[in-house]
């Protein structure tokens, strides 16, 4: 026209809009046979083809912050709120309630209270419920219905969220083919139905139509978790409901995909909004199809603006980009259109054109999308790299320390008051505050590093250079002592044998597997294959041990009687097999003695085997990784409602082998206390509906189990406490090392009582086979090997990852256990929470290493620095691979899988270091020799 009117906000296209974002709710639970059945009314809308359906695929991390950042903002977040998810701060960047805000819209919101986090005073109104407490399917979604009927009546708002989480919370607990589900996708079909007919009911014929947007945040996998990339976690449906669309003829067709960035810059528009700034989404068109050809060319012009704008500001070279190239043809184009629409040309031509381009637009706004979703990512390299050489430091200051951290003496020093005082510390520090000074100020784009104070950085510095002063004085000793002749040279004959070979290639091995995508997703397949070859490896070692060694050297049948006999001894000693009432009963048939001799050589030749039985027997239970993940296991077989008695059965017994394999080094009140916490823990279970007791025909009476919860929680502290007395009498008082063993074994107890009521039923099995294992082992594989602290320690780190994914974990964060850390909560605690979750998903690891501490304490024939031997060996089997895989992470930072396989990885091995920490504190406060040798 004669005036330009690009720069103006085109007026919105609808007078009220409802969006109701139904937490992990699924494509194929609205598009699927569950929604034909649950979902009646959706359905009937979808078919008559009054509405506009498409399958929105959110970006991992599948967690609910981040996609509600995605939906506002348009934009990708970054993976780090995944941990910020648990307490949201608010939303600086630009997004659509903002902007609504801004113009004067009116909003309520009523749901989960991370809204309120992310955008605390933008709402006129509104009620929050908290989204933590997964145990809570009905009052969380009762809470966000009891207002609508007051509010649907009004006329003083123009923005209405609901955020509904009930279905959500059913998927942690139960899964998604829990019965539970039908019955909420049928709440949610009734609240549609309502908020659409009273919407309808408003219109008036003057007035500007209504929008009901129909979403979920995330899906939901097969086990009801969430967070991955599985395809059941990244589609959700995208309904738009309004009575501008009009019917369309033609069969009904699948859903199309978008993607979930794009509902933000649709709504903008729809509302009469400027998009967000940073927003990489792309118009959904079809919504917009009953405009004019002008209207809807303008519409993606001003989509097509934003993002090539977004496009200059993330890119230097951003002309040379296809997506930039193709929209200024477009844009050319659209232009030669104008000239055509504004001559008034009515002819097929002009309609040609038009359809032209806007077929150009759509694929520029595609490609320009696509190339910004992909560059989204502004690394922050010198913080990076800065964290990266401590790390790398304190590796290498480990590994210079083994020769002494494992000699009989278990020395670890870090010498700290020569490098501080040498000329090279001084020089080094000077060096590192003059680079951060020039990054600093020269840096374009804001620094974590830079942004701290220059007090907290200069301690960087110091740490840097203090640690590399102790690495190269660590060097030049180890190089000194090469060179001085040896006073008593002894040549070793024994060499490596082969459980060493397997135990370095091993680690070597999975530490390089690291690099690979594949092998992350799998890394559970590495951790099978590993333990496997070494039951093979220790099968042989007992063969050799018992037959050819025997045949070679006469006198080693006395040593392998001595080695047996010591099994006996030492299980006389700790209370594990033979009852210490009446020792004179040892002496009386010397033919019975022989037979236990025996029959303990068989059993131990056959450990290994019966290990390997049991490791194929969970395999099959929690099929977990990627590739192999969507396959029936044991577990799904169990969890199904057709097989709660089966359930119930196997979940009895294992409690029962539970008792049995660990009461017998406890006290007696804690055998009591153990007896009824594991029953509490059955009780617990039949509580929410997961057993049913033998009396039992239903279980219709389902409640939350938080008194049965608690009632377990009281004997778990119970056992813990008299473990810890124990502990510290024999630290304090008296060094008695039996009272010390019996300590640690009740702590121990303690928390495999914990790991019984957090894990799920069909998951008990694991622990069972934990405690078999490990009784095994003990018994009779590392007490007749006669096997060293570091190799022990190692074996013990090889089955606590095993253990970890023979419980169903991965790599994904949807594999989480959420609902573990809301056993016996009423409400959300934050501490509680974090914990219990934690606790259940490394029950494994956790679990493994403190059985290493309670064996090396208990074995009164070692050295005394077998337990620091173990800590070490601990602490650098955990530290070695998270180093090497912070360095490949940080290379491989532009992979096309950082974000869904790469980043939850290093997410688990950060959360693995500070419980591998904590470990290490309690080992070392365990550790006598230590205790010994602190003056020093």
């Amino acid at each position: 026209g004669t005036v330009s009117n690009w720069t103006k906000i085109p007026p919105p296209l609808f007078k009220k809009v409802v969006i109701v974002l139904i937490d992990a709710l699924r494509d194929d639970f609205v598009f699927g046979s569950k929604g034909k059945r649950f979902m009646p009314y959706t359905t009937e809308i979808i078919q008559k083809r009054t509405s506009y359906s498409f399958v929105a695929e959110a970006k991992p991390p599948t967690v609910t912050m981040p996609r509600i950042k995605a939906l506002m903002t348009g934009s990708i977040p970054g993976f780090i709120d995944v941990i910020v998810n648990l307490n949201s701060p608010a939303l600086l960047d630009d997004n659509l309630i903002w902007q609504a805000k801004k113009a004067g819209k009116r909003i309520i919101f009523y749901g989960d209270d991370t809204w309120v986090k992310l955008f605390p005073k933008h709402f006129v109104e509104y009620d929050g419920t908290t989204s933590f407490f997964v145990s809570d399917f009905t009052e969380v979604d009762n809470n966000v219905t009891r207002h609508l009927d007051r509010v649907l009546k009004r006329e003083d708002w123009d923005l209405l969220i609901l955020h509904y989480l009930g279905l959500d919370h059913i998927g942690h607990m139960t899964g998604p083919n829990s019965p539970l589900v039908g019955p909420k996708l049928r709440e949610m079909d009734n609240i549609l139905k309502k908020i659409h007919l009273s919407l309808l009911s408003k219109e008036g014929e003057a007035s500007l139509p209504n929008l009901l947007v129909v979403c979920g945040d995330h899906g939901m996998s097969e086990t009801g978790s969430h967070g991955g990339s599985s395809e059941g976690e990244v589609h959700t449906p995208l309904l738009f409901i309004s009575s501008a669309f009009e019917k369309r003829s033609g069969p009904l067709t699948q859903p199309k995909p978008v993607q979930q960035t794009d509902l933000a810059s649709t709504l903008a528009v729809g509302l009469g909004l400027p998009i967000s700034r940073n927003s990489v989404g792309s118009l959904i068109l079809p919504v917009f199809e009953g405009k004019t050809m002008r209207e809807q060319l303008r519409f993606l012009h001003l989509n097509g603006f934003q993002l090539s704008r977004l496009l200059q500001e993330n890119t230097p070279a951003y002309e040379k980009d296809p997506g930039y190239e193709h929209f200024k043809i477009a844009e050319k184009s659209h232009g030669n259109w104008i000239k055509l629409y504004l001559e008034g040309n009515d002819s097929e031509i002009l309609l040609n054109l038009g359809k032209k381009v806007l077929k150009q637009y759509l694929e520029a706004l595609k490609t320009l999308s696509s190339s910004l979703s992909k560059q989204v990512a502004q690394y922050d390299m010198y913080s990076m790299m800065v964290g990266s050489v401590i790390i790398m430091e304190v590796l290498l200051l480990l590994l210079l320390s083994i020769p002494k951290a494992l000699s009989s003496q278990a020395e670890f020093e870090v010498p700290l008051s020569s490098p501080l005082f040498s000329l090279l510390f001084y020089l080094m520090c000077l060096m590192l505050c003059a680079v951060h000074v020039i990054v600093c100020t020269s840096a374009e784009s804001l620094c974590y590093f830079c942004s701290m104070s220059w007090l907290t950085a200069v301690g960087v510095m110091m740490l840097i250079s203090a640690l590399m002063c102790v690495i190269l004085s660590a060097i030049a000793k180890i190089f000194e002592k090469s060179r001085l002749p040896l006073k008593n040279p002894v040549v070793s004959s024994s060499g490596w044998s082969e459980i060493n070979v397997l135990i370095l290639a091993g680690t070597t091995g999975h530490v390089l597997s690291l690099g690979a995508s594949s092998f992350i997703e799998e890394e559970h397949q590495t951790w099978y294959f590993l333990i496997n070859t070494l039951c093979l490896a220790l099968c042989q070692e007992l063969c050799r041990s018992n037959f050819f060694l025997k045949e070679c050297d006469p006198q080693h049948d006395t040593i392998v009687k001595q080695n047996f006999d010591s099994i006996r001894e030492g299980s006389q000693y700790k209370n594990i097999d033979i009852s210490a009432a009446d020792n004179s009963k040892f002496g009386k048939d010397t033919s019975s003695a022989e037979f236990m001799k025996g029959s303990c050589k068989w059993i131990s030749l056959a450990s290994p085997w019966i290990i390997l039985i049991c490791c194929r027997l969970l395999r099959s239970l929690n099929q977990t990784g990627v590739q192999w993940a969507h396959r029936p296991d044991f577990g799904h077989w169990l969890t199904s409602s057709e097989h709660k008695s089966e359930l119930s059965f196997l979940a009895a017994v294992s409690l029962l082998i539970i008792f049995f394999l660990v009461q017998r080094k406890c006290s007696l009140v804690s055998k009591i206390a153990m007896a009824l916490g594991l029953l509490g823990v059955y009780s617990y279970r039949a509580a929410i509906g997961n057993v049913i007791f033998p009396w039992q025909h239903d279980s219709k009476d389902i409640s939350k189990g938080i008194t049965e919860a608690r009632f377990v929680y009281v004997f778990v502290l119970g056992i813990v406490f008299t473990g810890t007395k124990d502990l510290l009498k024999s630290q304090v008082i008296s060094a008695d090392a039996s009272m010390k063993s019996t300590g640690l074994w009740e702590v121990y107890s303690g928390l495999v009582l914990l790991a019984a009521l957090l894990f799920r039923p069909h998951n008990l099995p694991v622990l069972v086979f934990c405690l078999l294992v490990q009784t095994m082992m003990t018994n009779y594989i590392w007490r007749p090997l006669k096997f060293n602290a570091s190799q022990i320690s190692i074996m013990h780190y090889w089955f606590g990852q095993a253990f970890f994914f023979f419980q169903g974990n991965s790599n994904g964060i949807a594999t989480v256990d959420v609902s573990a850390g809301f056993v016996g909560l009423e409400s959300y605690m934050e501490i509680p929470a974090i914990f219990l979750t934690a606790f259940a998903a490394y029950a494994g690891p956790l679990l493994w290493a403190i059985h290493l501490l309670c064996y090396l304490s208990s074995e009164v024939s070692r050295n005394s620095a077998a337990v620091g031997h173990g800590c070490f060996c601990y602490a650098l089997m955990r530290s070695i691979p998270v180093a090497i895989y912070i360095v490949l992470v940080t290379g491989l930072r532009y992979h096309l899988f950082i974000w869904s396989v790469f980043s939850p990885k290093l997410l688990y091995e950060g959360v693995h270091v500070f419980i591998t920490a904590a470990i290490c504190v309690f080992f070392t406060s365990m550790d006598q020799n230590h205790s010994r040798k602190v003056q020093d």
